[in-house]
Formats: C-alpha cells, structure tokens, sequence
C-alpha cells in the first residue's frame, strides 16, 4: 500500500482525501456533492483513494440509496493523542475527570511505577 507522500494525487484527489479524514467518513453521495464535482467524478475520485489504500469504501444504504460509506484507511488515523505511554489515557471522552478522583491517582501512580 502506499502513502499519501508516496502517491501523486490531483488536486480534486487530495481535496476528496482531506474531506474524508477531516470528517472521519462520510457518504459517498455527499462526498461528491461536498468536493462539488458530480457523481462520476466523486465515484473516479473515490475508487483512486481506495486503490492507493488512502480510504476503505463499504457498502451501505443512504437515504433509500445504495452508496459507499468511505473512511479514513485504519492505517492512517493516529491514536498517539488517546495514548498516555502505553495505556489509554483515562482522561479521553467526553466526563470530567477529577484530579483527586481514585482512577485518576491510580492511574498516575502506574505510570509513575513504569
């Protein structure tokens, strides 16, 4: 497979790349629509991402519609930020973790001990 630096994108294909990483995946029927182009340049667009394995396209039906649902390649999304040293930082989502709540002094003292 290869990386983005290692393939030569036009600038529609590179529009249609961030598209879809910036969103996390969207519909392929809104996909073309959002690059304005039609559909068979969005279809085109997309089957050049997935061949480069930029993007994975799944079957899906959208409002009433047959489509592709494409998404980021699982490759190309970074989980660094998730991450505190090897463990998953429990401070990702979407409560608040108090600074003197057990979990958290827990937590502190098992990276302390690694």
């Amino acid at each position: 497979m290869s990386t983005t630096a290692e393939v030569e994108l036009s600038e529609d294909e590179r529009a249609g790349l961030e598209l879809v990483r910036s969103t996390g995946g969207i519909h392929q029927s809104d996909f073309w629509k959002e690059l304005d182009v039609d559909s068979r340049t969005g279809s085109r667009i997309a089957e050049r991402l997935e061949e480069h394995g930029l993007v994975e396209r799944e079957d899906t039906v959208y409002e009433g519609h047959n489509t592709y649902y494409i998404a980021p390649a699982a490759r190309d999304l970074d989980f660094s930020l998730l991450m505190a040293g090897n463990n998953l930082s429990p401070l990702v989502g979407e409560e608040d973790v108090e600074a003197d709540s057990d979990a958290f002094s827990q937590w502190i003292m098992q990276l302390a001990y690694e």
